[in-house]
């Protein structure tokens, strides 16, 4: 029985996600979907590969994994079906591949789109699950597709170092409205060398700790953390630290955009 994960910006609101399983059920009915998210911010592909990289490493080996963001940034002639580290993600030829794995992948196919069909969600949702259907049924990937194909490469958001400090991007806000910033624990160590240290953001907000739970610092007081996937996370116990701070999440469309830089980076000074 083949895991199918799903993550989209495609939303609940309408019949999508629906029809997106039901064509999956259609090619296997024995296929078993998961749910990873569909409430993906539109067209952010940051926060796209942070979600996608940090459930997949959590997946048996061999299981499939569709993310279905920003499908149609150009128009498309082909997937892409990659393997990787034991496990197969299929997405559009869009960058994201990359921005996931944060390397290319092992292995890469092309997976043609019809050229008579209409190429919309639900076409590409076809050519995605026969491709499975062929892997499950012993298919080999190059038999299934175009192999060896050269792939639209984008690469993460990653934070900037200095000498005594490091700053990084918001990629995601969560429900509860902590933020998580692209530095991990081992950049965090390795630029820090056993110093102190101190993280500013929003003017004169400032951390000089680091919490091992929400529950480390008194209800509506701020706090850092990294989190189960090893991300630097800014909350406040019990509060909304986006909304109260006004913090934003990185987007590739926003970083042009000068006049916003302040609101959607945090900054970790060593001294």
């Amino acid at each position: 029985m083949a895991i199918v994960t799903l993550t989209s910006d495609i939303g609940h609101q309408d019949y999508l996600v629906g029809a997106i399983k039901g064509q999956l059920l259609q090619v296997n009915p024995a296929f078993q979907l998961v749910d990873i998210s569909h409430s993906l911010s539109p067209f952010n592909m940051p926060q796209a590969a942070y979600i996608s990289r940090n459930a997949i490493r959590n997946f048996p080996a061999f299981s499939f994994h569709l993310l279905l963001v920003n499908l149609f940034e150009t128009k498309p002639e082909h997937l892409l079906l990659a393997y990787h580290n034991e496990q197969y993600i299929l997405t559009a030829d869009n960058g994201l591949l990359t921005m996931t794995l944060e390397e290319k992948p092992e292995i890469v196919i092309g997976l043609p789109l019809g050229k008579t069909s209409i190429r919309n969600t639900l076409h590409c949702l076809q050519v995605m699950g026969k491709a499975i259907n062929s892997i499950v049924h012993g298919e080999s990937l190059q038999s299934i597709g175009i192999p060896d194909m050269t792939i639209t490469e984008k690469n993460p958001i990653r934070p900037l170092l200095g000498e005594n400090w490091i700053e990084g991007q918001i990629l995601f806000i969560d429900n509860f409205e902590n933020i998580v910033v692209n530095i991990t624990k081992d950049q965090f160590e390795t630029q820090r060398r056993g110093r102190s240290f101190r993280i500013t953001f929003k003017r004169d907000e400032e951390i000089s700790a680091i919490s091992e739970t929400y529950a480390d610092v008194p209800e509506g007081e701020k706090l850092a953390l990294f989190n189960s996937a090893g991300y630097l996370e800014i909350a406040i116990n019990k509060g909304n630290a986006a909304g109260l701070f006004g913090l934003q999440g990185f987007t590739e469309q926003s970083q042009n955009l000068q006049n916003r830089l302040f609101y959607q980076t945090v900054k970790i000074f060593f001294s």
